[in-house]
C-alpha cells in the first residue's frame, strides 16, 4: 500500500540576529594551515620578488590631503601629461579623488609594491569635454569640502565658493569647453561629482592609471630624475 503525503512548503523567518567582529591579524596566525602556506610560499616569493623592485627614488614624504598636496600635485600633473600625450594636443586640466590615492609615498625608494598599493583598482584614463558652467558648479563643490586634486588650473575658496578661478591663465569662460583629463570613477559622476558626468563629449583612452604612474616613474627615473611634487597654490584657502 502507497501512501501519499502532502508537505506544505515550511517558510522561515529570522527573529535574531548576532554578529562578531573578527579580527583578521596576527592572532589568527595559530589558526592557520600549514600545508596551504607551505603549498603558496614558492608563488608568494616570486611575487614579492617582482613587487619589490625599486622603479624610483623621491626625497620627499607624499601624502594625500586638501587643500592641495604634494601627493595630488603629482597625480593631476601625471594625468594632465599623459592624456596630452594622448590627444598630442595639450589638456586644459586635470581632476583627481583624494580619496582614490590609497596610501602615502614615504621618502625613499619607491617600489612597484608601492604603487599597486596607492592605487589597488583598475581604472582608466578618460578625457572629457565640460562646459564651463559645469566645471564651476563642480570646483563650488570642491571648495565645499576644501579642495581636491587638480591641475591646469587655480582657484580660491571664499565661504565655500570657488572663486578667482584661472584655467591656465585665463578666467574661467561659463561657455567654454574645456578639455579634462580625469579616471572612469570620476567621469560617470560618483563620489559627488556628477557635474563630471555632464559632459558634451568622452573619449575612453584604455590607458590605466597605475600604468600611467608607472611608466612616469620609470621615465623619469631612466632620465635621473628623482620623483618630485611642489605645492603652488591651486587651491589656496
Amino acid at each position: 500500500m502507497l501512501t501519499f503525503v502532502a508537505c506544505k512548503p515550511q517558510k522561515w523567518q529570522i527573529t535574531q540576529a548576532t554578529s562578531n567582529k573578527i579580527a583578521i591579524d596576527a592572532s589568527m596566525q595559530p589558526l592557520a594551515d600549514s600545508a596551504y602556506i607551505s603549498y603558496l610560499q614558492p608563488f608568494k616569493q616570486k611575487v614579492d620578488e617582482k613587487m619589490n623592485v625599486v622603479i624610483g627614488r623621491t626625497s620627499q614624504s607624499m601624502r594625500a590631503h586638501a587643500p592641495e598636496s604634494l601627493l595630488s600635485n603629482l597625480s593631476a600633473d601625471i594625468y594632465l601629461q599623459a592624456a596630452s600625450d594622448y590627444l598630442k594636443l595639450p589638456v586644459d586640466i586635470a581632476i583627481v579623488n583624494l580619496g582614490g590615492l590609497r596610501t602615502q609615498i614615504p621618502a625613499g625608494d619607491i617600489t612597484l609594491r608601492k604603487v599597486f598599493e596607492l592605487m589597488p583598482f583598475e581604472n582608466e584614463l578618460v578625457i572629457l569635454w565640460l562646459r564651463g558652467d559645469k566645471l564651476k558648479n563642480l570646483l563650488d563643490y570642491f571648495a565645499s569640502i576644501n579642495g581636491e586634486g587638480v591641475a591646469g588650473l587655480q582657484m580660491r575658496i571664499d565661504n565655500g565658493q570657488a572663486t578667482d578661478i584661472l584655467i591656465g591663465s585665463e578666467n574661467l569662460d561659463n561657455q567654454k569647453l574645456y578639455c579634462t583629463a580625469t579616471n572612469d570613477y570620476l567621469a560617470d559622476g560618483n563620489d559627488n561629482m556628477e557635474p563630471l558626468a555632464a559632459y558634451e563629449k568622452r573619449e575612453n583612452t584604455g590607458i590605466k592609471i597605475r600604468d600611467m604612474f608607472l611608466d612616469y616613474i620609470k621615465n623619469e627615473t631612466a632620465k635621473g630624475n628623482l620623483i618630485q611634487s611642489k605645492l603652488d597654490g591651486r587651491i589656496r584657502n
